[in-house]
């Protein structure tokens, strides 16, 4: 069994729509997974202004934070954040500044890697934003798994490298064909995983 860890940083909540979605698909295929956030970095007065954002961070108080432990116990592990002008969120950033420890002793090392991401507009950087939190994979020794093309709905989503979706600045809920591309990409990283392990 694959043990998967889907580590994510979300405002307005589609991202962690996307990351259930993943989890969904990663635990169609078998795995044992977790759903983690990493730690809120903003000042209390950007979300007490905000009452989208507040709601968010209301609605998702239970999911525990992740912890450099859930990066050594997965064998697989899918980041995935908003864009910030074409750059993953500072949050889930300073999550993965807090990991030499483990790079240090080679601790994820021929783990799983895969990203996915929003944006609050069309070509927000969506690419940008995955081949930037897959840069830490490289850096770890991990191996990358992407959706591909490897599905006719691929072709309608239309991103292989990974799951993404335009928000309208947190206006839209991610669509049945963000849904199925998350799905995808979490039974993907699932299956993936567990015949590198078995062999």
């Amino acid at each position: 069994m694959a043990k998967v860890a889907i580590i994510y940083y979300s405002q307005t909540g589609t991202t962690h729509l996307l990351a259930k979605a993943i989890e969904e698909g990663a635990k169609a295929a078998g795995a044992e997974t977790r759903l983690l956030k990493v730690k809120e970095t903003a000042p209390d007065e950007l979300w007490d202004n905000n009452p989208v954002w507040k709601q968010h961070i209301e609605e998702t108080s239970g999911v525990q934070e992740a912890s450099n432990d859930d990066l050594e116990w997965a064998d697989a592990i899918i980041f995935g954040s908003p864009t910030r002008y074409g750059l993953p969120a500072a949050q889930i950033k300073s999550f993965i500044d807090q990991t030499g420890a483990l790079w240090a002793k080679g601790a994820l090392t021929n783990k799983i890697g895969s990203s996915f991401t929003s944006t609050a507009t069309a070509h927000g950087g969506q690419e940008a934003t995955i081949l930037a939190l897959n840069t830490a994979f490289y850096h770890w020794g991990m191996i990358i798994v992407s959706p591909g093309y490897v599905e006719p709905s691929q072709f309608q989503s239309g991103n292989p490298y990974g799951t993404s979706f335009t928000s309208q600045n947190g206006k839209l809920d991610p669509d049945e064909i963000a849904i199925t591309a998350a799905k995808l990409q979490g039974r993907r990283v699932a299956e993936i995983t567990a015949q590198f392990k078995g062999a």
